[in-house]
């Protein structure tokens, strides 16, 4: 099961986490993308949630996506955390707007 959702800040995302764990998820089944890398590193540390790495896209796209634009890499990552192509097409428009996309799923492991 992969749920997904944006949200405007870290405040909301804490807020949405603690509603995914009422759920059954737990912090390992949850990846939060932020198009600043930076950013996204430091909520994923503050809020103990999962990093999309080697685990989940394997080692040849995990090396791949050291020379690809951010796009090209924010898209790969969630489509390794479980969305369709299509779908982390539309999400990361939404990071280009500042927002945070959460991806919650239990089938990644």
């Amino acid at each position: 099961m992969t749920l997904k959702m944006t949200v405007e800040n870290a405040l909301q995302a804490k807020a949405e986490i603690e509603k995914l764990e009422t759920q059954g998820f737990t912090h390992d089944d949850i990846y939060i993308f932020a198009h600043d890398k930076k950013r996204g590193k430091d909520i994923t540390k503050a809020l103990d949630t999962e990093d999309v790495g080697i685990k989940e896209q394997g080692f040849l796209d995990s090396m791949k996506n050291m020379t690809i634009s951010r796009g090209d890499e924010l898209r790969a990552k969630m489509a390794a955390a479980g969305l369709s192509d299509q779908e982390a097409e539309q999400y990361e428009e939404e990071l280009d707007k500042g927002k945070l996309v959460i991806i919650a799923n239990k089938d990644i492991k």
